[in-house]
Parts: structure tokens; sequence; C-alpha cells
């Protein structure tokens, strides 16, 4: 599956940072997790962490699908604003999910600092309205996340000119938020657990799966057989071609990145990620060095062809954007790229165990702009299910929250 196109800055920065050996022979584990991205990174190291043995495989190189092209923004602030997930679930489950997403980065936090040298900052989150009549629904969800203990407050047309230099009659400021750089992050987890004893394997495709009352058995294209008593696919958007039933869709979305600014043209953006309340959304946010990352422009577009004809011309528009929310903004992009990624009907990620394949295989499926935070509460929540044990995110983002 073709995820990206362009020149995604991560892969460019970082390069190829480790070299790990494709499967050649039969292994034994606990929990097999397929994919080598951040997702997959972040479920082997908790498991290996409580004491599993895992044994890790990725089709590409490690970290080379949509950790490579991710804008890695990191957010409780789901893109189902909490208004709406209450109308749909009840407002104590959506105020579960929001919470949950919030600990995630306070998890990823702690996490970052142990592994260090990762690009991980705290920031603040600025969600703007992209047009007056957003703003009593901006207003209304400020209203509801202060009720359940968030830290936000509104900033007027006047105060977000005067602090951000951004054009826009209102926005919410959220206090938590931070950034990461993805595929450093997936590099150095997964080359800390292989030193650590856990197997990881790229350049390993997984063609087969045969599952039965104890175990299941992962067939190779290699001919190598993986034989564990629980399986997690962890393979981003390529979860899907594992499942007959249609549960999200792929569109493409398109970011560039800036040589390094001057912190006077940054300003407050230099800790403030800032997106908008129009659909598909602007955002950007900065890099440790001073960059200025920018994406947005989501299209239905999943044909790799034609994705990789657009990138330049949406770096374009995203300038264009920018300028117009930030009068005096000018920027050129140094790289340009776009990614695939997925939307769900609802915005929540799909967690657990499928009955297409049974108890002992389970998905995880981090879909939306909030996938490397589900992909941290989803670590846990992942583990808590291979353990048999409850947890209160299990039901809300099942896969049986279609039938409801």
């Amino acid at each position: 599956m073709d995820l990206k196109s362009g020149y995604p800055f991560w892969a460019i920065k970082n390069g190829l940072m480790h070299a790990f050996p494709q499967l050649a022979k039969d292994v034994r584990c606990d929990v097999a997790v397929i994919g080598g991205g951040i997702s997959g990174a972040l479920i082997a190291n908790e498991l290996a962490a409580h004491g599993h043995e895992v044994v890790v495989v990725e089709e590409r190189d490690v970290g080379w699908g949509s950790s490579a092209a991710s804008t890695a923004l990191l957010q409780y602030e789901i893109d189902t604003p909490m208004i709406d997930l209450a109308k749909r679930y009840g407002e104590d489950d959506a105020a579960l999910a929001y919470r949950a997403c919030a600990d995630a980065i306070h998890q990823l936090q702690t996490l970052a600092g142990d592994i260090r040298d990762v690009d991980f900052a705290r920031m603040h989150s600025l969600y703007y309205a992209s047009r007056r009549h957003h703003v009593p629904d901006l207003l209304e969800e400020m209203a509801l996340r202060q009720k359940h203990g968030f830290e936000v407050s509104w900033l007027e047309a006047d105060a977000l000119l005067a602090e951000y230099g951004i054009r826009a009659p209102g926005a919410i400021l959220s206090q938590l938020a931070a950034r990461i750089d993805p595929y450093r992050m997936a590099y150095r987890l997964l080359t800390r657990l292989e030193k650590r004893g856990t197997g990881v394997f790229d350049r390993t495709r997984i063609e087969r799966i045969e599952t039965s009352a104890r175990s299941v058995t992962l067939h190779t294209t290699q001919g190598a057989q993986i034989r564990a008593t629980h399986a997690v696919f962890a393979a981003g958007y390529a979860n899907q071609h594992w499942l007959d039933q249609h549960v999200a869709g792929n569109r493409s979305s398109y970011a560039f990145i800036t040589d390094p600014l001057n912190t006077e043209t940054l300003g407050a953006l230099s800790e403030t990620m800032v997106w908008e309340s129009a659909r598909p959304y602007l955002y950007m946010r900065s890099t440790g060095d001073g960059r200025l990352l920018v994406g947005g422009e989501d299209d239905a577009i999943d044909i790799p062809s034609r994705r990789d004809a657009r990138v330049q011309k949406k770096a374009r528009r995203l300038v264009q954007k920018v300028a117009r929310a930030i009068p005096g903004l000018a920027l050129t992009p140094a790289f340009a790229w776009a990614g695939t990624f997925a939307e769900t009907g609802d915005g929540l990620p799909f967690f657990g165990a499928h009955a297409q394949h049974g108890p002992r295989v389970q998905f995880a499926m981090a879909y939306g702009g909030n996938g490397i935070t589900y992909s941290m509460l989803g670590a846990g929540l992942i583990r808590a299910l291979i353990e048999r044990r409850k947890h209160p995110l299990a039901a809300l983002f099942s896969f049986d929250r279609l039938n409801r």
C-alpha cells in the first residue's frame, strides 16, 4: 500500500536510523505485533515492558509507512468536538474519550523523556473559528470542556490578532498539547526493544493468518511462520486489508515544512499549535529547530499517482491559506509531501478483536488526526484485552459500537 507522496521531512531529516533483519526462520512468541510504525512501536513497548515476549514485523523499512508522513500534532482534542460526541454517545463517554487523550499526552511525555532525543515538547493548542457563525459552537464546546476539568480559555478577535497575528473572530486556547518526531520515536523505541531481546524484523510481509482456540499462526511471503498466543495488527491503514467490514474511509492530507525561521517570525507559534474550525482544517505547528510545519487541504483522493501530482499545488494553496489567516506571514516550503489517512464516522479509533478473526487477534486502528495519542492510550487498552482485564475504554473503542 503506497501511503505517501513527495518528500516527508522526518525520513529526510533522520535517514535510515537502524537496519533490522528480515525474518528468515520460524519463531514463537507470546504476542506478534504487525506494524513497525509509531503505533506498533508503542504497543510493542507496552507489552514488552510488562513481561510479554513480543515479536514485531513490518512489511517496509521501520517507520517508512504513515509514521514518516505524520505531522504529529499531539492533542487531546479529537477531530469530532466533545459536544458532538456527547450527542452521539452521551456526555460521560465523550468526556472519557477526551480525558483518555489528555492522559496519553502525559504518558508520551514520560516515555519520550525516557527515550530522549525525539523532539518532544509540550505546547499549547489554539482552535480558532474560521467563520463568525462558528463562534457559538466553539463557545459551547469550551463550556463543556471546562465542565469536565479541561484548562481552556476564550480569546476574542483583538487578542488573537495581538498575540498570534491571526485574523479570526475568536478561539479556544488549550493549555495541553505537544509535538514529537514520530519517525525517530518509532526507531528509537524499536531499537531499544531489539537490544533488550525483542525480535524486530522489517521487509517481512504477512500474507495469511490462521487462528485456533489457543494460538495464531502468521505466514510470511518468505515462507517463515510466526506462532503466537496473540496477534496485534498495528499496520495503520493497511489494517483494513484484513477486514471484510468497511470501518473507515481513506483520504489524503498534504503538508509542507519551512527552513528554520527566526524567533521573531515564529512568535507565539513557537509554543502553540494552531488549527481551525473549517473542514478540512488548516493546521500548523513548530519543530524544535524552529521550522513551521503546515498541513491540511485534505481530499478524497486515494490513488497514489493522482496524490503525487497534487503535492506542489496543494503546498501553494496551504501557503496562501496561512497568508490569509496570518497576514504578513509569508512562508516558503522547503519540503512538501502528502500521506494517506483514514477517517472513522465518529472520529474515534478502533481497538480490540473483530468477530471475523476471533479473540486472539487484536486490531489497533488509531485513525484520525489524533493517531499518535490514540496509539499511546491504545497500547494500554490492547494490553488489558490480552491480559483479560477490564478497561474503561474497551466498549467505546470496540467494533461493537458500529451496531449502536
